[in-house]
Parts: structure tokens; C-alpha cells; sequence
């Protein structure tokens, strides 16, 4: 006899909603995957002769998002941004903390290429992304580096 026998429409009923619910919670153990060898870009080398003087750091709004804050501070050297670290991200348990470490690498690496908030988000990390960008505008809107968010 055939486990999916059309006389019985209720054990075909429990083996699907069986197979549904184990393969939910096989999808729901999955943990995100972390970067063996996440880059973290070198330091910038801080500016010679007159442009260091009209350096500025400033620290950005702190964003609540679903998962945790996050707050970042520019440092704006010349009219052009030199430096963006996380001064908070989301991290009360370990995968929050997963996130940030494969994210913020990342959304630092974009937003000083793009000299500005307008960065992609980071696959899986959309909430921390976002939060990064609002924090950098609001960094950026307090500087003497405009943006083309506005």
C-alpha cells in the first residue's frame, strides 16, 4: 500500500503538513552565513599641510531600528569624507552581532566610495543598513560636506 493512497486523504494531509513544518523550522535554524576573511579596509592616512585644518568629526543621530541602535561618526577632512566608523550596532545576542560584523565593513567601504549616505543596503542586514544610512545623513548634514540625499 502506498503512503499517498487517494483512499486516505487524511494521512496525505499530515504528511504534508509534517514535511511543511520540519522544513520551516530547518529554515528558521539556518544561521547567517559570516565571512571567513571579512575586509576591513586599512585607515585612511590623515591629511598633510592646509586641508587638516579644516578637519571635522562629528557623530551622527543614534537610529533605533527593530534589532538595536546604530550610530556612526564621520570624520570629514578637505570637503571630502576620509573616515566613517560604527560607534554602535545592534548586538544583544550573537547573531545581531554576526550581522554587524559582515555589514559595517561593507556600508563603510560603499558610503566612502560614494562620498555621501547614498549606499546600498547589505543583503540580510537591511535594518542595520538603513539605520547606517540615516545616521551618516544626519553626520553629514552637520558638516560642511553636502550630501545629494538633500
Amino acid at each position: 500500500m502506498h503512503a499517498l493512497n487517494k483512499d486516505r486523504p487524511l494521512r496525505r494531509i499530515l504528511l504534508a503538513t509534517a514535511a511543511t513544518v520540519s522544513g520551516t523550522v530547518l529554515l528558521l535554524a539556518l544561521k547567517p552565513h559570516e565571512s571567513p576573511a571579512t575586509a576591513v579596509s586599512a585607515p585612511q592616512p590623515a591629511p598633510s599641510g592646509p586641508a587638516t585644518a579644516h578637519t571635522r568629526t562629528v557623530t551622527g543621530d543614534r537610529i533605533q531600528t527593530r534589532y538595536g541602535p546604530v550610530q556612526v561618526r564621520v570624520t570629514v577632512a578637505g570637503g571630502r569624507l576620509t573616515d566613517v566608523a560604527a560607534v554602535s550596532s545592534p548586538d544583544e545576542n550573537p547573531r545581531d552581532r554576526a550581522l554587524s560584523r559582515y555589514a559595517l565593513p561593507q556600508l563603510r567601504q560603499e558610503a566612502l566610495a560614494a562620498q555621501s549616505a547614498r549606499i546600498d543596503a547589505v543583503s540580510g542586514a537591511s535594518y542595520t543598513s538603513g539605520g547606517y544610512r540615516r545616521s551618516l545623513q544626519s553626520a553629514l548634514d552637520s558638516t560642511a560636506l553636502h550630501s545629494a540625499d538633500r
